[in-house]
Formats: C-alpha cells, sequence, structure tokens
C-alpha cells in the first residue's frame, strides 16, 4: 500500500506543531517530513533572556531528531514549488540544490523582520529575530560597555552607553526591558562608570506601548520601563541612521552605536516565489488552511493571510499563539484529506497574552484577568514552561542559578556583525539566498 508524503516546509511554531501532530494522527499511514534550515525548533518569546545573559542559547533550541524520532528531516531552505509535479526543491546548507516530491504539503516558512525604506537602516540596524542576533547582542551590551570603561572621551563613553530601540511591540518592549537591566548590571561591574548614564531610548510611531494590547497591558508596560529610566517617545521613529548615530522623525539626533531594529515582522519572501496567491506578501488560504485550487496544499502561521472567523473581512495577526494553533489544525485537516478524521475550519479565541519585562516584572491577562508585578511574573514564566516542547528542566534550572548566582557576561565574540545582514534574520552561512 502506498505511503503518503507529507512535507512540512518549515519548523517554527505552525510547523513544528503540524509535524508533531500529524505524526499522532497518521501513525505509519503517512510519512512524514520536516524541509528546515536548523535541526531545532527555535523557542523565540524568550530571546531577551538569551541576549541578556539569563538563559543560555540552547535551552531554546528544542531538537527536532528528539522531539519527533519518527519525522524524518531535511537540512535546507524551500526556494521553489512545482505544484503539478507535487515537487518542492531547496538549498541545502552548503548550497547543494536538492528536491522532495509530496502527497500533501504544508507550507509554514514563517517570517522574517520587516524592513522600511529608511536610509542606513539595513547597514547600521541589528535585527532580532533569532539566536545569532541574540548571542551577537549578548557580545555587543557588553562590549559597549567595555569599551565606554576604557575611553577618557566622555562624548565617546555617552554614545557607547545609548541604545536605541525601534518597535514597541512584543519584542522591542521586551528588549529594552531587559536591556537596561542588564547594562546596570554590567555598570556595577565596571567602577569607572559609576556615573556613567546608561540611556535607553524605546521608538515607536504609535501612541502606546504594544498598542496590538489591552491598554492596561500597555500601561503597565510603559510604567515599568519609565521607572528604569528608558526614555518611551512614542511618535517617533527613525528618519536615517549613520555610523555615528540615527536622526530621528522629531528632527534630533542620538549619538549611538546600537541600534535594534525590533519594528515588526514579513511572511518569509520565498513565499511570494512559489506561484501561488498572495495577499500583501502573505499566502491566501481559505478558513481551512488550504490554498484556493490547490486541495493538497495548506499553509499556516505567519507565512498564511488565515480568514479571522472572529472578526469578519480580517486575516489573523502573526502571532505565536496563532500560528502554533494554526498548525495543529492544518495538521487535522492534512489527515482528513487522507481519509483520518474530519476538516474543520480554524477559528481562535485568544486565551490572554503575556509579557516579560525582566526582573520580578511583567504583565499578563491570562484569561482576560489583567496582572502586573509578580503574580504576572509568575503567569508568564509558568506559561512559556508549559508551551515549551522541551528543555523545561533546563530552562527552570537557568532562572534559578540566576536568582543565586553571579550572571556570566563575558563576550563569546562568535557571530560577527556583518554575518547579521538584517533582511534575513540568520547568518548567511546558515540561511543562504
Amino acid at each position: 500500500m502506498h505511503k503518503s508524503r507529507i512535507v512540512v516546509v518549515g519548523a517554527g511554531f505552525a510547523g513544528f506543531h503540524a509535524a508533531r501532530k500529524l505524526r499522532e494522527l497518521t501513525h505509519d499511514r503517512a510519512e512524514v517530513v520536516i524541509v528546515n534550515p536548523t535541526d531545532y525548533f527555535l523557542y523565540v518569546p524568550l530571546l531577551p533572556e538569551v541576549a541578556t545573559g539569563i538563559l543560555e542559547p540552547r535551552r531554546l533550541t528544542i531538537s527536532i531528531a528528539d522531539t519527533l524520532p519518527d519525522v524524518r528531516l531535511v537540512l535546507g531552505e524551500v526556494d521553489g514549488l512545482d505544484a503539478d509535479t507535487r515537487t518542492v526543491r531547496y538549498a541545502g546548507p552548503s548550497g547543494e540544490r536538492g528536491e522532495i516530491g509530496y502527497d500533501r504539503l504544508v507550507l509554514a516558512a514563517g517570517s522574517v523582520n520587516k524592513l522600511l525604506p529608511i536610509p542606513g537602516i539595513a547597514e547600521h540596524a541589528h535585527g532580532f529575530r533569532g539566536i545569532p542576533e541574540a548571542v551577537f547582542l549578548r557580545d555587543h551590551l557588553t562590549q559597549q560597555l567595555e569599551l565606554a570603561d576604557a575611553s577618557d572621551d566622555q562624548d565617546e563613553r555617552d554614545a557607547l552607553c545609548t541604545f536605541v530601540v525601534v518597535g514597541a511591540g512584543y519584542t522591542g518592549t521586551e528588549v529594552a526591558a531587559h536591556g537596561v537591566l542588564y547594562t546596570e548590571l554590567l555598570q556595577k561591574r565596571h567602577p569607572r562608570l559609576r556615573d556613567q548614564r546608561m540611556r535607553w531610548m524605546l521608538l515607536d510611531v504609535a501612541d502606546r506601548v504594544l498598542p496590538e494590547l489591552d491598554e492596561r497591558l500597555s500601561q503597565t508596560a510603559d510604567h515599568v520601563l519609565r521607572q528604569r529610566g528608558v526614555e518611551v517617545r512614542m511618535g517617533v521613529s527613525v528618519q536615517e541612521a549613520r555610523k555615528d548615530g540615527v536622526q530621528l522623525t522629531d528632527d534630533s539626533f542620538v549619538a549611538t552605536q546600537s541600534l535594534v531594529w525590533c519594528v515588526g515582522v514579513r511572511a518569509d519572501p520565498v513565499v511570494e516565489g512559489l506561484g501561488l496567491a498572495t495577499d500583501k506578501g502573505r499566502l491566501v488560504v481559505d478558513e481551512y488552511l488550504t490554498v484556493p485550487d490547490h486541495a493538497d496544499i495548506f499553509a499556516c502561521g505567519d507565512a498564511a493571510a488565515v480568514p479571522d472567523l472572529t472578526r469578519p473581512g480580517e486575516v489573523t495577526p502573526m502571532t505565536a499563539q496563532h500560528a502554533e494553533r494554526q498548525g495543529k489544525q492544518a495538521a487535522v485537516n492534512v489527515a482528513a484529506s487522507l481519509g483520518i478524521g474530519s476538516a474543520q475550519p480554524y477559528r481562535h479565541h485568544d486565551l490572554g497574552f503575556v509579557v516579560d519585562l525582566g526582573g520580578r516584572d511583567a504583565a499578563a491577562n491570562p484569561l482576560h484577568v489583567p496582572l502586573a508585578g509578580l503574580p504576572a511574573k509568575v503567569v508568564t514564566r509558568g506559561y512559556h514552561l508549559w508551551s515549551m516542547p522541551g528543555n523545561r528542566v533546563r530552562t527552570a534550572a537557568d532562572w534559578l542559578l540566576d536568582t543565586v548566582t553571579r550572571r556570566q557576561t563575558t563576550q563569546l565574540g562568535v557571530i560577527p556583525a556583518n554575518q547579521l545582514p538584517l533582511e534575513t534574520s540568520t547568518p548567511e552561512h546558515i540561511h543562504p539566498r
């Protein structure tokens, strides 16, 4: 009997959970294959804790081989599709070419940094989408204070100790909140910087922090940031980025060597080259996550413009919560197309959100009950441990060690800045285009 092959493109929140659910539903009746540039699923929400030395990078990398032992992994990045012959083409880690056939295809390619046509951004800003960028940022923050300690020029010191984060959504807010605590920690280890100001700025064209969330969560995060001395400047963004600083849209100039770009994400550009219909860069699908006119192709997560049945006429936002649930629903519908179970439309109701603000602070609204401070922190960390598909004990151990031991702050120096192009979100040698 022919065993159907299901190919899943991408191992982010959508792809990983789709593959895991497919193995549960199909057992030995289908072969599940993941095509992904890395051999792990990355738990992105905790990246700010890697960037500030709380968690070791491997804690966030969930091995596909360990957690999905029955799933075949093909290392590579898909860059072509022939829907007529049911074949996807990909480039391997060393640039070698390959192709693989499928009976069912799940496109979950994810997203990359969202770029805006602002002069100098691509050359001087650093994104925050993966392990290499988080490790680089930790090294960079550490190096900036070490350079400032060695300098006797006050203007140079001020520039080295100024950090600008653009984008006040989830990522930017958490990076600024954790970052200011990390530089305060570093400052205490450099007596010559005792009186030096650590200047953090959070910019966004929106009118408030975390504009996509409940206003109470926004106010909690804004209060914590301002209390820590972060300059929260809403309605302001970068007009031009230069080597020596940034020109802002309010005509002020900020001397800095640190520009972190957290403006948002866009669907991986690969989806626009697949010959399928797209909507603002995302694959068009129906409420069953099926690509129109291609009953054997499904799409989910950030790469798909999934209709939001709770808000007619709109599509679901690009969040991990949606991606994970869409991945599972896509798996159910793929299995149904093979005669296993029945297909269901994707319908999602938010159960609440959590935002980790570092230290003992967080903002959360589980089941829409607003929380702040330590109770929110407990809920936030509990949620992350529950959501992680692996490495829970090691992650909890790192959190415990951070409360009772001295945090390590040495530079690793393994990720050069020129290996982190903003437009791709991962190093060139890992993510070839």
